[in-house]
Protein backbone atom coordinates (compact mmCIF):
# COMPACT_ATOMS: atom_id res chain seq x y z
CA UNK A 1 0.00 0.00 0.00
CA UNK A 2 1.34 3.36 -1.24
CA UNK A 3 1.46 5.62 1.99
CA UNK A 4 -0.04 9.41 1.40
CA UNK A 5 2.62 12.38 1.81
CA UNK A 6 2.23 15.80 2.25
CA UNK A 7 4.95 16.99 1.14
CA UNK A 8 5.50 18.98 -1.79
CA UNK A 9 5.15 17.01 -4.95
CA UNK A 10 8.53 15.77 -6.77
CA UNK A 11 7.80 17.90 -10.26
CA UNK A 12 10.18 15.40 -12.14
CA UNK A 13 7.91 14.15 -14.83
CA UNK A 14 9.67 10.61 -14.85
CA UNK A 15 9.44 9.87 -11.00
CA UNK A 16 6.06 11.45 -10.58
CA UNK A 17 4.68 9.18 -13.46
CA UNK A 18 6.30 6.05 -11.45
CA UNK A 19 4.23 6.33 -8.57
CA UNK A 20 0.97 6.10 -6.79
CA UNK A 21 -0.48 9.35 -6.09
CA UNK A 22 -3.74 9.35 -4.55
CA UNK A 23 -6.34 11.77 -5.98
CA UNK A 24 -6.35 14.71 -3.21
CA UNK A 25 -9.94 16.20 -4.29
CA UNK A 26 -12.01 13.78 -6.13
CA UNK A 27 -13.78 11.04 -3.66
CA UNK A 28 -13.15 7.37 -4.35
CA UNK A 29 -15.35 5.52 -6.92
CA UNK A 30 -16.77 2.42 -5.58
CA UNK A 31 -16.75 0.52 -8.71
CA UNK A 32 -13.38 1.87 -9.93
CA UNK A 33 -11.58 1.06 -6.73
CA UNK A 34 -13.61 -2.72 -7.07
CA UNK A 35 -12.12 -3.16 -10.08
CA UNK A 36 -8.26 -2.13 -9.10
CA UNK A 37 -8.60 -4.13 -6.37
CA UNK A 38 -9.33 -7.65 -8.90
CA UNK A 39 -6.74 -6.20 -11.28
CA UNK A 40 -4.40 -6.17 -8.41
CA UNK A 41 -5.44 -9.86 -7.57
CA UNK A 42 -4.26 -11.22 -10.91
CA UNK A 43 -1.35 -9.70 -10.73
CA UNK A 44 -0.13 -10.06 -7.14
CA UNK A 45 2.49 -12.70 -6.93
CA UNK A 46 1.68 -14.23 -3.62
CA UNK A 47 -1.29 -15.84 -5.32
CA UNK A 48 1.78 -18.83 -5.92
CA UNK A 49 0.92 -21.55 -4.23
CA UNK A 50 3.67 -22.15 -1.12
CA UNK A 51 5.00 -25.22 -2.91
CA UNK A 52 6.29 -23.13 -5.37
CA UNK A 53 9.55 -22.00 -4.04
CA UNK A 54 13.10 -21.19 -5.11
CA UNK A 55 14.41 -24.33 -4.61
CA UNK A 56 11.88 -26.04 -6.64
CA UNK A 57 12.00 -23.89 -9.25
CA UNK A 58 15.48 -24.30 -9.85
CA UNK A 59 14.60 -28.55 -9.88
CA UNK A 60 12.09 -27.68 -12.05
CA UNK A 61 14.44 -26.04 -15.02
CA UNK A 62 17.11 -28.69 -14.11
CA UNK A 63 14.78 -31.36 -15.35
CA UNK A 64 13.82 -29.66 -18.85
CA UNK A 65 17.07 -29.20 -19.13
CA UNK A 66 18.28 -32.61 -18.52
CA UNK A 67 15.90 -33.99 -20.83
CA UNK A 68 16.80 -31.23 -23.73
CA UNK A 69 20.14 -32.62 -23.50
CA UNK A 70 18.90 -36.31 -22.88
CA UNK A 71 17.50 -35.92 -26.18
CA UNK A 72 20.48 -34.77 -27.94
CA UNK A 73 22.65 -37.73 -26.73
CA UNK A 74 19.91 -40.07 -27.73
CA UNK A 75 20.05 -39.10 -31.41
CA UNK A 76 23.75 -39.34 -31.55
CA UNK A 77 23.67 -42.80 -29.71
CA UNK A 78 23.94 -46.16 -31.50
CA UNK A 79 20.80 -47.27 -30.48
CA UNK A 80 18.47 -44.87 -31.93
CA UNK A 81 20.74 -43.31 -34.52
CA UNK A 82 22.00 -46.74 -36.09
CA UNK A 83 23.66 -47.87 -38.87
CA UNK A 84 23.22 -47.73 -42.42
CA UNK A 85 22.87 -50.89 -44.69
CA UNK A 86 25.87 -52.89 -45.42
CA UNK A 87 26.67 -55.15 -49.30
CA UNK A 88 29.17 -57.26 -49.41
CA UNK A 89 30.77 -58.00 -52.71
CA UNK A 90 29.27 -61.47 -53.01
CA UNK A 91 25.88 -59.36 -52.86
CA UNK A 92 24.77 -60.31 -49.41
CA UNK A 93 23.11 -57.42 -47.94
CA UNK A 94 22.29 -56.78 -43.96
CA UNK A 95 19.51 -54.73 -43.08
CA UNK A 96 20.92 -51.54 -41.26
CA UNK A 97 19.72 -50.09 -37.65
CA UNK A 98 18.01 -46.92 -35.99
CA UNK A 99 17.40 -44.19 -38.02
CA UNK A 100 20.54 -44.09 -40.45
CA UNK A 101 18.75 -47.70 -41.74
CA UNK A 102 15.88 -46.85 -41.60
CA UNK A 103 16.09 -44.39 -44.00
CA UNK A 104 19.18 -45.10 -45.78
CA UNK A 105 21.06 -42.35 -44.90
CA UNK A 106 24.47 -41.62 -45.76
CA UNK A 107 26.88 -40.22 -43.45
CA UNK A 108 26.13 -36.66 -44.82
CA UNK A 109 22.14 -36.93 -44.23
CA UNK A 110 22.64 -38.39 -40.97
CA UNK A 111 25.19 -35.70 -40.09
CA UNK A 112 22.61 -33.48 -41.29
CA UNK A 113 19.89 -34.61 -38.81
CA UNK A 114 22.30 -34.21 -35.78
CA UNK A 115 23.13 -31.01 -35.95
CA UNK A 116 19.56 -29.90 -37.93
CA UNK A 117 18.17 -28.90 -34.26
CA UNK A 118 21.16 -25.82 -34.59
CA UNK A 119 18.67 -24.07 -36.95
CA UNK A 120 15.79 -23.90 -35.44
CA UNK A 121 17.87 -22.72 -32.37
CA UNK A 122 20.18 -20.01 -33.43
CA UNK A 123 17.02 -18.53 -35.57
CA UNK A 124 14.19 -18.46 -33.11
CA UNK A 125 16.95 -17.34 -29.81
CA UNK A 126 16.70 -13.84 -30.75
CA UNK A 127 13.31 -13.77 -31.22
CA UNK A 128 11.73 -15.40 -28.46
CA UNK A 129 14.29 -12.80 -26.08
CA UNK A 130 13.04 -9.86 -27.95
CA UNK A 131 9.53 -11.47 -27.37
CA UNK A 132 10.13 -11.26 -23.89
CA UNK A 133 9.31 -7.44 -24.16
CA UNK A 134 5.78 -8.28 -25.75
CA UNK A 135 4.55 -11.50 -23.69
CA UNK A 136 5.30 -12.56 -20.26
CA UNK A 137 8.99 -14.60 -20.59
CA UNK A 138 6.91 -17.16 -18.59
CA UNK A 139 4.74 -18.21 -21.04
CA UNK A 140 7.54 -17.89 -23.72
CA UNK A 141 9.19 -21.03 -22.10
CA UNK A 142 5.49 -22.37 -21.87
CA UNK A 143 5.22 -22.01 -26.01
CA UNK A 144 8.24 -23.26 -26.34
CA UNK A 145 8.20 -26.56 -24.53
CA UNK A 146 4.89 -27.36 -26.59
CA UNK A 147 6.63 -26.60 -29.88
CA UNK A 148 9.41 -29.18 -28.52
CA UNK A 149 7.20 -31.31 -27.23
CA UNK A 150 5.25 -31.54 -30.48
CA UNK A 151 8.80 -31.73 -32.44
CA UNK A 152 9.89 -35.05 -30.60
CA UNK A 153 6.89 -36.49 -30.75
CA UNK A 154 6.65 -36.35 -34.77
CA UNK A 155 10.56 -37.59 -34.55
CA UNK A 156 9.30 -40.53 -34.09
CA UNK A 157 6.76 -40.78 -36.57
CA UNK A 158 9.33 -39.53 -39.30
CA UNK A 159 8.57 -41.02 -42.41
CA UNK A 160 11.58 -40.16 -44.46
CA UNK A 161 14.80 -37.78 -44.27
CA UNK A 162 13.16 -34.13 -44.67
CA UNK A 163 10.31 -35.42 -42.44
CA UNK A 164 12.56 -35.97 -39.69
CA UNK A 165 15.33 -33.38 -40.56
CA UNK A 166 12.57 -30.70 -40.63
CA UNK A 167 11.35 -32.28 -37.32
CA UNK A 168 14.47 -31.46 -35.97
CA UNK A 169 15.12 -28.00 -37.18
CA UNK A 170 11.54 -27.25 -34.91
CA UNK A 171 13.19 -28.98 -31.87
CA UNK A 172 15.82 -26.33 -31.73
CA UNK A 173 12.85 -23.86 -31.91
CA UNK A 174 11.17 -24.77 -29.02
CA UNK A 175 14.37 -25.30 -26.87
CA UNK A 176 15.59 -21.83 -28.10
CA UNK A 177 13.24 -19.96 -25.52
CA UNK A 178 13.92 -21.72 -22.63
CA UNK A 179 17.81 -21.20 -22.36
CA UNK A 180 17.15 -17.65 -23.43
CA UNK A 181 14.90 -17.14 -20.76
CA UNK A 182 15.32 -19.83 -17.70
CA UNK A 183 18.95 -18.61 -16.74
CA UNK A 184 17.36 -14.75 -15.99
CA UNK A 185 14.73 -16.48 -13.93
CA UNK A 186 17.00 -18.40 -11.80
CA UNK A 187 19.54 -15.63 -11.46
CA UNK A 188 16.23 -13.38 -10.37
CA UNK A 189 15.15 -16.26 -7.81
CA UNK A 190 18.40 -17.68 -6.85
CA UNK A 191 19.65 -16.06 -2.90
CA UNK A 192 22.26 -13.51 -3.50
CA UNK A 193 24.91 -15.61 -1.81
CA UNK A 194 24.17 -18.64 -3.72
CA UNK A 195 23.33 -17.05 -7.70
CA UNK A 196 26.15 -18.37 -9.31
CA UNK A 197 26.27 -22.16 -7.54
CA UNK A 198 22.66 -22.17 -9.12
CA UNK A 199 23.73 -21.82 -12.23
CA UNK A 200 26.55 -24.25 -11.85
CA UNK A 201 23.80 -26.51 -10.98
CA UNK A 202 21.35 -25.58 -13.78
CA UNK A 203 24.79 -25.76 -16.47
CA UNK A 204 25.70 -28.99 -15.00
CA UNK A 205 23.00 -30.81 -16.31
CA UNK A 206 24.24 -30.44 -20.04
CA UNK A 207 26.72 -33.18 -19.54
CA UNK A 208 24.90 -34.90 -17.34
CA UNK A 209 21.64 -35.44 -20.13
CA UNK A 210 24.34 -36.16 -22.71
CA UNK A 211 25.80 -38.91 -20.70
CA UNK A 212 22.06 -40.17 -19.69
CA UNK A 213 21.01 -39.90 -23.61
CA UNK A 214 24.09 -41.96 -24.37
CA UNK A 215 22.68 -44.85 -22.17
CA UNK A 216 19.27 -44.56 -22.89
CA UNK A 217 19.18 -44.73 -26.50
CA UNK A 218 21.73 -47.94 -26.04
CA UNK A 219 18.84 -48.90 -24.11
CA UNK A 220 15.77 -48.09 -25.97
CA UNK A 221 17.08 -49.00 -29.46
CA UNK A 222 16.48 -52.53 -28.62
CA UNK A 223 12.53 -52.02 -28.48
CA UNK A 224 13.05 -49.70 -31.55
CA UNK A 225 14.58 -46.32 -32.56
CA UNK A 226 10.84 -44.28 -32.54
CA UNK A 227 10.08 -45.25 -28.76
CA UNK A 228 13.21 -42.99 -27.83
CA UNK A 229 11.55 -39.75 -29.12
CA UNK A 230 7.61 -40.83 -28.00
CA UNK A 231 8.79 -41.06 -24.44
CA UNK A 232 11.09 -38.11 -24.10
CA UNK A 233 7.73 -35.96 -25.69
CA UNK A 234 5.72 -37.32 -22.69
CA UNK A 235 7.94 -36.70 -20.09
CA UNK A 236 8.32 -32.77 -21.42
CA UNK A 237 4.18 -32.81 -21.17
CA UNK A 238 3.69 -31.71 -17.93
CA UNK A 239 6.81 -29.07 -18.02
CA UNK A 240 4.94 -27.68 -21.29
CA UNK A 241 1.52 -27.91 -19.50
CA UNK A 242 2.87 -26.06 -16.48
CA UNK A 243 4.31 -23.20 -18.68
CA UNK A 244 0.83 -22.25 -19.29
CA UNK A 245 -0.68 -23.80 -15.84
CA UNK A 246 1.30 -21.92 -13.46
CA UNK A 247 0.69 -18.06 -12.78
CA UNK A 248 3.72 -16.62 -14.67
CA UNK A 249 6.37 -15.63 -12.58
CA UNK A 250 7.62 -11.74 -13.90
CA UNK A 251 11.64 -11.27 -14.69
CA UNK A 252 13.41 -8.33 -13.45
CA UNK A 253 13.34 -5.37 -16.01
CA UNK A 254 9.94 -6.38 -18.01
CA UNK A 255 6.60 -4.82 -17.53
CA UNK A 256 4.13 -7.30 -17.43
CA UNK A 257 1.68 -6.21 -20.28
CA UNK A 258 0.39 -9.86 -21.01
CA UNK A 259 -2.81 -10.27 -19.93
CA UNK A 260 -6.11 -7.64 -19.48
CA UNK A 261 -5.97 -7.64 -15.97
CA UNK A 262 -2.46 -6.44 -16.09
CA UNK A 263 -3.47 -3.59 -18.94
CA UNK A 264 -6.41 -2.53 -16.55
CA UNK A 265 -4.36 -1.99 -13.73
CA UNK A 266 -2.04 0.03 -15.80
CA UNK A 267 -5.25 2.11 -17.30
CA UNK A 268 -7.54 2.58 -14.35
CA UNK A 269 -5.92 5.35 -12.88
CA UNK A 270 -3.07 4.10 -10.98
CA UNK A 271 -0.28 6.16 -12.95
CA UNK A 272 -2.25 9.63 -13.01
CA UNK A 273 -1.21 12.52 -15.30
CA UNK A 274 2.03 14.42 -13.31
CA UNK A 275 1.46 17.86 -12.89
CA UNK A 276 4.81 18.35 -14.41
CA UNK A 277 3.49 16.83 -17.98
CA UNK A 278 4.43 13.06 -17.11
CA UNK A 279 2.50 10.01 -18.74
CA UNK A 280 -0.57 8.87 -18.10
CA UNK A 281 -1.90 5.46 -17.33
CA UNK A 282 -3.35 5.35 -21.18
CA UNK A 283 -0.31 7.08 -22.75
CA UNK A 284 2.19 4.00 -20.80
CA UNK A 285 -0.43 1.26 -22.10
CA UNK A 286 -0.47 3.03 -25.49
CA UNK A 287 3.12 2.71 -25.69
CA UNK A 288 3.43 -1.06 -24.34
CA UNK A 289 0.80 -1.94 -27.14
CA UNK A 290 3.26 0.19 -29.65
CA UNK A 291 6.14 -1.28 -28.74
CA UNK A 292 4.91 -4.94 -29.72
CA UNK A 293 4.02 -3.67 -33.38
CA UNK A 294 6.66 -5.59 -35.80
CA UNK A 295 8.10 -2.46 -36.82
CA UNK A 296 8.75 -1.06 -33.58
CA UNK A 297 9.45 -4.67 -32.14
CA UNK A 298 12.39 -4.34 -35.20
CA UNK A 299 13.53 -0.86 -34.22
CA UNK A 300 13.99 -2.10 -30.22
CA UNK A 301 15.57 -4.98 -31.97
CA UNK A 302 18.28 -3.66 -33.49
CA UNK A 303 18.77 -0.81 -30.58
CA UNK A 304 18.94 -3.35 -28.47
CA UNK A 305 21.68 -5.57 -30.79
CA UNK A 306 23.55 -2.45 -30.84
CA UNK A 307 23.81 -1.54 -26.98
CA UNK A 308 24.66 -4.99 -26.63
CA UNK A 309 27.46 -5.18 -28.42
CA UNK A 310 29.13 -1.81 -27.53
CA UNK A 311 29.18 -3.57 -23.96
CA UNK A 312 32.80 -4.03 -23.84
CA UNK A 313 32.47 -6.50 -21.42
CA UNK A 314 30.23 -9.15 -23.05
CA UNK A 315 31.95 -8.70 -26.05
CA UNK A 316 35.27 -10.09 -24.38
CA UNK A 317 33.05 -12.48 -22.43
CA UNK A 318 31.91 -14.16 -25.56
CA UNK A 319 34.81 -14.02 -27.75
CA UNK A 320 36.81 -16.11 -24.68
CA UNK A 321 33.63 -18.39 -24.76
CA UNK A 322 33.92 -18.76 -28.42
CA UNK A 323 37.11 -19.96 -28.81
CA UNK A 324 36.74 -22.38 -24.97
CA UNK A 325 33.68 -23.68 -27.22
CA UNK A 326 35.28 -24.24 -30.13
CA UNK A 327 37.82 -26.78 -28.04
CA UNK A 328 35.08 -28.42 -26.61
CA UNK A 329 33.01 -29.51 -29.50
CA UNK A 330 35.68 -30.88 -31.08
CA UNK A 331 36.59 -32.99 -28.40
CA UNK A 332 33.35 -34.16 -28.21
CA UNK A 333 33.04 -35.53 -32.01
CA UNK A 334 36.69 -36.36 -32.35
CA UNK A 335 37.85 -37.08 -28.81
CA UNK A 336 36.99 -40.86 -28.80
CA UNK A 337 38.69 -41.33 -32.71
CA UNK A 338 42.14 -39.21 -31.24
CA UNK A 339 42.10 -41.64 -28.49
CA UNK A 340 41.79 -44.31 -30.21
CA UNK A 341 44.16 -43.84 -32.64
CA UNK A 342 47.51 -42.35 -30.05
CA UNK A 343 46.38 -44.87 -27.23
CA UNK A 344 44.96 -48.05 -29.01
CA UNK A 345 41.81 -47.08 -26.45
CA UNK A 346 39.50 -49.65 -26.46
CA UNK A 347 35.96 -48.73 -26.14
CA UNK A 348 37.24 -44.93 -26.64
CA UNK A 349 33.36 -44.03 -26.77
CA UNK A 350 32.64 -45.10 -22.96
CA UNK A 351 35.90 -43.55 -21.79
CA UNK A 352 35.61 -40.20 -23.17
CA UNK A 353 32.11 -40.46 -22.35
CA UNK A 354 32.70 -41.10 -18.45
CA UNK A 355 35.08 -38.70 -18.44
CA UNK A 356 33.45 -35.47 -19.62
CA UNK A 357 29.96 -36.52 -18.00
CA UNK A 358 31.68 -36.88 -14.40
CA UNK A 359 34.24 -33.96 -14.86
CA UNK A 360 31.17 -31.82 -16.60
CA UNK A 361 29.30 -32.20 -13.34
CA UNK A 362 32.16 -31.68 -10.65
CA UNK A 363 33.56 -29.07 -12.63
CA UNK A 364 30.22 -26.72 -13.63
CA UNK A 365 29.28 -27.30 -9.44
CA UNK A 366 32.55 -26.04 -8.30
CA UNK A 367 33.04 -23.56 -10.60
CA UNK A 368 29.74 -21.78 -9.11
CA UNK A 369 30.60 -22.53 -6.03
CA UNK A 370 34.11 -21.38 -6.12
CA UNK A 371 32.89 -17.49 -7.45
CA UNK A 372 30.25 -17.44 -4.74
CA UNK A 373 32.80 -18.24 -2.11
CA UNK A 374 35.30 -15.40 -2.94
CA UNK A 375 32.37 -12.99 -4.05
CA UNK A 376 30.60 -13.46 -6.87
CA UNK A 377 31.51 -9.75 -8.72
CA UNK A 378 32.06 -9.35 -12.41
CA UNK A 379 36.02 -8.87 -12.06
CA UNK A 380 36.34 -11.97 -9.94
CA UNK A 381 34.31 -14.10 -12.72
CA UNK A 382 36.99 -12.93 -15.28
CA UNK A 383 39.82 -13.73 -12.78
CA UNK A 384 37.86 -17.15 -12.17
CA UNK A 385 37.50 -18.24 -16.22
CA UNK A 386 40.97 -17.43 -17.06
CA UNK A 387 42.80 -18.94 -13.92
CA UNK A 388 40.67 -22.34 -14.44
CA UNK A 389 41.32 -22.24 -18.21
CA UNK A 390 44.80 -21.97 -18.28
CA UNK A 391 45.33 -24.37 -15.33
CA UNK A 392 42.96 -26.83 -17.61
CA UNK A 393 44.25 -26.11 -20.53
CA UNK A 394 48.12 -27.14 -19.02
CA UNK A 395 46.55 -30.33 -18.19
CA UNK A 396 44.89 -31.04 -21.03
CA UNK A 397 47.96 -30.04 -23.37
CA UNK A 398 50.28 -32.24 -21.10
CA UNK A 399 47.91 -35.21 -21.02
CA UNK A 400 48.17 -35.76 -24.95
CA UNK A 401 51.99 -35.60 -24.57
CA UNK A 402 51.93 -38.42 -22.49
CA UNK A 403 53.21 -42.06 -24.06
CA UNK A 404 51.26 -44.03 -21.91
CA UNK A 405 47.30 -44.24 -21.33
CA UNK A 406 46.87 -44.45 -17.69
CA UNK A 407 48.58 -40.95 -17.62
CA UNK A 408 47.26 -39.49 -20.21
CA UNK A 409 43.57 -40.19 -18.21
CA UNK A 410 44.88 -38.66 -15.05
CA UNK A 411 45.87 -35.80 -16.47
CA UNK A 412 43.34 -35.27 -19.49
CA UNK A 413 40.39 -35.91 -15.89
CA UNK A 414 41.86 -33.37 -14.28
CA UNK A 415 41.80 -30.69 -17.31
CA UNK A 416 38.70 -30.99 -17.97
CA UNK A 417 37.45 -30.63 -14.53
CA UNK A 418 39.05 -27.18 -14.21
CA UNK A 419 37.64 -26.29 -17.89
CA UNK A 420 34.29 -27.35 -17.43
CA UNK A 421 34.66 -24.96 -13.73
CA UNK A 422 33.89 -22.03 -16.34
CA UNK A 423 30.28 -23.21 -17.35
CA UNK A 424 28.55 -20.98 -14.47
CA UNK A 425 31.57 -18.14 -14.73
CA UNK A 426 30.42 -17.13 -17.83
CA UNK A 427 27.18 -17.35 -18.17
CA UNK A 428 27.14 -15.13 -14.59
CA UNK A 429 28.94 -12.78 -16.91
CA UNK A 430 26.16 -12.57 -19.83
CA UNK A 431 23.57 -11.89 -16.98
CA UNK A 432 25.23 -9.21 -15.26
CA UNK A 433 27.25 -7.32 -17.62
CA UNK A 434 23.94 -5.96 -19.35
CA UNK A 435 21.29 -4.27 -17.73
CA UNK A 436 18.11 -6.74 -16.79
CA UNK A 437 15.92 -6.25 -20.08
CA UNK A 438 18.71 -7.39 -21.85
CA UNK A 439 19.54 -10.35 -20.04
CA UNK A 440 17.77 -12.73 -22.40
CA UNK A 441 18.87 -11.16 -25.34
CA UNK A 442 22.28 -11.51 -23.73
CA UNK A 443 21.89 -15.31 -23.16
CA UNK A 444 20.34 -15.76 -26.73
CA UNK A 445 23.28 -14.04 -28.75
CA UNK A 446 25.98 -15.90 -26.75
CA UNK A 447 24.72 -19.11 -27.32
CA UNK A 448 24.21 -18.11 -31.34
CA UNK A 449 27.83 -17.13 -31.23
CA UNK A 450 29.24 -19.75 -29.88
CA UNK A 451 27.48 -22.27 -31.73
CA UNK A 452 28.13 -20.47 -34.82
CA UNK A 453 31.74 -19.46 -34.54
CA UNK A 454 32.52 -22.49 -32.35
CA UNK A 455 31.51 -26.04 -31.88
CA UNK A 456 29.83 -25.78 -35.64
CA UNK A 457 32.99 -25.13 -37.49
CA UNK A 458 35.34 -26.49 -35.53
CA UNK A 459 34.52 -30.48 -36.16
CA UNK A 460 35.42 -30.03 -40.01
CA UNK A 461 38.45 -27.70 -39.61
CA UNK A 462 39.89 -30.42 -37.42
CA UNK A 463 38.92 -32.85 -39.64
CA UNK A 464 40.20 -31.02 -42.62
CA UNK A 465 43.85 -30.40 -40.10
CA UNK A 466 43.91 -33.85 -39.43
CA UNK A 467 43.74 -35.10 -42.92
CA UNK A 468 46.80 -32.36 -43.93
CA UNK A 469 49.25 -33.38 -41.11
CA UNK A 470 47.56 -37.14 -40.81
CA UNK A 471 48.79 -37.16 -36.81
CA UNK A 472 46.23 -37.28 -34.50
CA UNK A 473 48.36 -36.31 -31.61
CA UNK A 474 49.78 -33.01 -33.54
CA UNK A 475 45.94 -32.58 -34.18
CA UNK A 476 45.13 -32.94 -30.24
CA UNK A 477 48.04 -31.02 -29.27
CA UNK A 478 47.05 -27.78 -32.19
CA UNK A 479 43.40 -27.64 -30.84
CA UNK A 480 43.88 -27.36 -27.39
CA UNK A 481 46.63 -24.86 -27.34
CA UNK A 482 43.28 -22.73 -28.47
CA UNK A 483 41.91 -23.16 -24.86
CA UNK A 484 45.55 -20.79 -24.07
CA UNK A 485 43.91 -18.24 -26.20
CA UNK A 486 40.26 -18.44 -24.38
CA UNK A 487 42.27 -17.88 -21.10
CA UNK A 488 44.20 -14.54 -22.10
CA UNK A 489 40.78 -13.55 -23.75
CA UNK A 490 39.11 -13.56 -20.44
CA UNK A 491 42.15 -12.20 -18.42
CA UNK A 492 41.97 -9.19 -20.38
CA UNK A 493 38.25 -9.22 -18.88
CA UNK A 494 39.92 -8.40 -15.48
CA UNK A 495 40.99 -4.93 -16.05
CA UNK A 496 37.90 -3.80 -18.06
CA UNK A 497 35.39 -1.14 -16.07
CA UNK A 498 32.75 -3.58 -15.34
CA UNK A 499 29.60 -2.56 -13.25
CA UNK A 500 27.42 -5.53 -11.92
CA UNK A 501 24.21 -3.95 -13.69
CA UNK A 502 21.74 -6.52 -12.13
CA UNK A 503 20.09 -3.63 -10.11
CA UNK A 504 20.19 -0.86 -12.72
CA UNK A 505 16.43 0.17 -13.41
CA UNK A 506 15.86 -1.21 -17.32
CA UNK A 507 13.74 0.96 -19.66
CA UNK A 508 13.23 3.93 -17.05
CA UNK A 509 11.25 6.10 -18.80
CA UNK A 510 8.61 3.19 -19.53
CA UNK A 511 8.58 1.51 -15.95
CA UNK A 512 5.66 1.79 -13.76
CA UNK A 513 4.57 0.61 -10.56
CA UNK A 514 2.68 -2.34 -12.18
CA UNK A 515 6.22 -3.73 -12.76
CA UNK A 516 7.73 -3.38 -9.07
CA UNK A 517 4.79 -4.78 -7.86
CA UNK A 518 4.61 -7.69 -9.99
CA UNK A 519 7.73 -8.93 -10.11
CA UNK A 520 8.96 -9.89 -6.73
CA UNK A 521 11.05 -13.31 -6.36
CA UNK A 522 9.71 -16.32 -4.97
CA UNK A 523 12.03 -16.14 -2.48
CA UNK A 524 10.55 -13.10 -0.94
CA UNK A 525 6.75 -13.58 -1.60
CA UNK A 526 7.14 -16.87 -0.29
CA UNK A 527 9.24 -15.70 2.79
CA UNK A 528 12.50 -16.93 2.67
CA UNK A 529 15.43 -15.14 3.74
CA UNK A 530 17.27 -13.72 1.26
CA UNK A 531 20.32 -12.75 3.94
Amino acid sequence: MVEEKSEVPDQNPKSEASRVIPSATAPPDPEKEAAKDMSRDAVTPSTNPSWFTPGRLLAIFCVINLINYVDRGAIASNGVNGSRRTCSESGTCSSGTGIQGQFNLNNFEDGVISSAFMVGLLVASPIFASSAKCVNPFRLIGVGLTVWTLAVAFCGFSFNFWSIAIARMFVGVGEASFISLAPPFIDDNAPPSKRTAWLGTFYMCIPTGVAVGYVYGGLIGHHGWRWAFWIEALLMVPFAIFGFWMKPLYMKGFLPVESGAQKSLITSGDVPESEGGGSTGSEISTLEVSRCSVSSATTTFLGDMKELFLEKVFVVNVLGYIAYNFVIGAYSYWGPKAGYNIYNMKNADYVFGGVTAICGILGSLAGGFVLDLISSTLPNAFKLLSISTLVGAAFCFGAFCMKGLYAFLALFAIGELLVFATQAPVNFVCLHCVKPSLRPLSMAISTVLIHVLGDVPSSPLVGLLQDRINNWRKTALILTSILFVAAIVWFLGVFLKSVDRYNEDSEKADVSVVEKSSSTPLLKENGVDTA
